[in-house]
């Protein structure tokens, strides 16, 4: 969900609000309870939460031995400078 910002017009208080992204604008101001806060424009917020993949989850791991038989020389001749003709 979103981190929105937002400031009253009438008192100057300025606040954040975790909101949906399809939820109505918030109106009334939590210091003055009037109908003066205005949505301000700024750089996007939001919290990643749940399961789900993320780039760093595969990071460190080594090879599996299917990678490893696929990128090396296998050595099933007996020997390992390809005299097989791999």
């Amino acid at each position: 969900m979103p981190i929105y910002e937002y400031k009253c017009e009438l008192c100057g208080n300025a606040h954040d609000a975790l909101q949906k992204m399809n939820a109505e604008p918030l109106t009334d101001c939590p210091a003055c309870q009037k109908p003066g806060l205005k949505k301000m424009i700024s750089a996007a917020g939001f919290r990643l939460k749940g399961t789900g993949w993320y780039e760093t989850d595969f990071k460190g791991k080594s090879k599996t031995k299917t990678e490893k038989s696929t990128t090396g020389h296998s050595d099933s001749c007996g020997t390992k400078s390809g005299g097989c003709g791999h």
